[in-house]
């Protein structure tokens, strides 16, 4: 999706209709402004940072027996 929109006097700039619905983005809602080289990414702000990265990047997870993960990355410390 790609939208224009336009900064005010006051340095401010509407979030398309469009945008808000597809990121459930309401009165209130705080956003976390991120600068890249050449642009502002503008992310929704989670209420609450465990649930949202609770299952992140399970797949690389899933056939990994954890006890044995941390196990040999301990024992690689001590090399």
């Amino acid at each position: 999706m790609s939208l224009t929109v336009k900064v005010s006097k006051k340095h401010q700039v509407v979030i398309p209709k469009e945008a808000r619905h597809r990121l459930k983005i309401r009165d209130g809602s705080r956003l976390l402004v991120q600068i890249k080289e050449d642009r502002i990414v503008l992310i929704p702000k989670p209420k609450d940072y465990v649930s949202h990265m609770a299952g992140l990047h399970k797949e690389v997870w899933q056939n990994v027996d954890a006890t044995k993960y941390v196990r040999e990355e301990r024992e690689a410390w001590e090399d």
